[in-house]
């Protein structure tokens, strides 16, 4: 479920394991179990969905949804934990 899917990637961002992506999109920063990876692709799932559906609502693409989210998370990532910004590298706050 969602909350379990929450709390798993939250535990993985605090480990480093994953991170915030500029596409607004979480990603993988090293390897993850199959229980972290199944709730990132879940996770993701429902972003892609609102994104569409943002993008639907102010005419613009999906891409720059994303993008315009991924921009406030990562600016929200705390110390400690990983951000991949667009065209980059992963980086630790």
């Amino acid at each position: 479920d969602l909350a379990s899917d929450k709390d798993a990637v939250d535990a993985a961002k605090a480990a480093g394991t994953v991170g915030e992506q500029a596409d607004g999109y979480l990603g993988i920063v090293s390897s993850a179990d199959g229980a972290v990876t199944a709730a990132v692709n879940e996770i993701n799932a429902g972003r892609r969905q609102v994104y569409t559906q943002t993008a639907t609502k102010s005419g613009v693409s999906p891409d720059a949804a994303g993008q315009a989210t991924g921009a406030q998370l990562i600016g929200k990532v705390p110390a400690g934990q990983f951000f991949k910004p667009l065209g980059g590298a992963w980086t630790k706050r």
